[in-house]
């Protein structure tokens, strides 16, 4: 938990940080246009004056340049109205820059042949698994097994690009299919499986992060396999693994955890942009 609290407290001085600058600008520009165009406006209204709008703005610019800012008495209203549109446009794009940028990941990846990326073998950006909770080697049911897929999904969910997990594809490319799957399950069935992996995302990663994974299936060579496309998270996922939280990345063709200090570093890089 130390370790969460402290990743945690970084982030959130590097988001501060970034506030602060979008009030600041914001502030800025309520100074110097939103009180001129209003002091502008209003002498248009209640005075015939024949100055332009350029020259006017151009005027109260050199007026706050040298220092007499005060002459207006509502420019701290300005200066707060500016702060506040700064932190309303960060926040907005933010949250459109985000979800747009997902978009355009989740079009290319959909446009990508299956049997092809097949072959093309493990990689940083696509991993297999042959099962999600059947053992092979035991012939049985082992709920372990979630968490190998769900160390994968956080991996690529802290990646800068997310990723594709395909479940039912062995490490060297054979299709294994889902069925033995499937037989573990109440509803055996796609839909079955889906809620199954949705819930344990949920449940393990967070109920948020469920936007961030798309699933589909596909039928090769007459076998199912589930195809999990991961958009890269807004924030740092940690998967709890015996009672520790632990951050993991994407490093080549698999997935690590971070020690503390890793993590960190890792987390004021990754996120800073998108805080």
């Amino acid at each position: 938990m130390r370790r969460f609290f402290l990743l945690m407290l970084s982030l959130w001085k590097e988001q501060l940080k970034l506030y602060f600058v979008a009030a600041m600008i914001g502030a800025i520009i309520g100074v110097l246009v939103l009180a001129p165009s209003y002091d502008y406006v209003n002498s248009k209204v209640y005075a015939d004056d024949a100055t332009s709008s350029l020259d006017y703005m151009s005027g109260q610019l050199k007026e706050l340049l040298n220092g007499n800012v005060f002459q207006n008495d509502l420019m701290l209203f300005y200066a707060e109205i500016g702060a506040m549109l700064g932190l309303l446009t960060i926040g907005i794009y933010s949250f459109l820059h985000g979800r747009l940028r997902r978009i355009e990941l989740l079009k290319i990846e959909l446009h990508k042949d299956i049997p092809l990326i097949i072959k093309q073998g493990e990689g940083p950006l696509l991993e297999f698994k042959s099962t999600f909770r059947w053992d092979i080697e035991q012939s049985r049911t082992n709920r372990q097994l979630e968490g190998v897929v769900l160390k994968s999904l956080a991996g690529f969910l802290n990646s800068h690009e997310g990723g594709t997990l395909l479940i039912g594809v062995a490490d060297d490319g054979q299709i294994i299919g889902l069925e033995n799957d499937f037989q573990t399950l109440k509803k055996q069935n796609q839909d079955g499986f889906e809620q199954t992996i949705m819930t344990a995302i949920a449940a393990n990663l967070g109920t948020d992060l469920c936007t961030h994974i798309k699933i589909l299936f596909h039928v090769i060579e007459t076998n199912a396999i589930c195809r999990l496309i991961v958009s890269p998270s807004d924030r740092p996922v940690f998967l709890n693994q015996g009672n520790t939280l632990k951050l993991y990345v994407r490093t080549g063709g698999g997935t690590r955890d971070l020690n503390i200090q890793e993590a960190l570093e890792f987390s004021q890089t990754r996120w800073k942009r998108t805080q």
